[in-house]
């Protein structure tokens, strides 16, 4: 995939997400009549957030170790431990068969998702038109 900026990366991201964010609220609703279902969802605003900072992370002051020999060990890498965290989704009453799925809630939340999806779906379109508007000026002044 081609990376036409740097929003373009998160926005992919995010899309990612929303889409399995959206199969595992179809699983509950699918699963409203399985005994002892507990509905899940996925939490992935906070990875969202720090990919954002590593995208537009400015020069941050750190100060460089230096490293006087190739045997040396070099400073550790951080590596970001987060991921899309899932959880049971709680605070519904069960019903009698320990299911506790909430088809309002569950269509409600796959609204929400679907929505948000279709806004990432243009503003993915809309940084792709915009960059094939300047592809098409650049040629008609050759």
């Amino acid at each position: 995939m081609v990376e036409l900026s740097k929003a373009h990366a998160l926005m992919a991201s995010a899309m990612d997400y929303r889409a399995a964010r959206q199969d595992l609220i179809a699983g509950n609703i699918a699963n409203a009549d399985t005994p002892f279902y507990q509905p899940r969802d996925v939490r992935f605003e906070e990875v969202l957030a720090t990919k954002k900072e590593e995208i537009f992370k400015s020069h941050k002051n750190e100060l460089q170790m230096a490293q006087t020999s190739s045997a040396h060990l070099g400073a550790p890498k951080e590596e970001s431990s987060m991921k899309a965290k899932t959880f049971f989704r709680d605070g519904h009453q069960a019903r009698n068969d320990g299911n506790s799925v909430d088809i309002d809630v569950e269509t409600t939340e796959l609204s929400k998702n679907s929505t948000m999806y279709k806004a990432l779906t243009a503003a993915l379109k809309k940084e792709v038109n915009m960059f094939n508007a300047v592809i098409l000026a650049s040629q008609k002044t050759n």
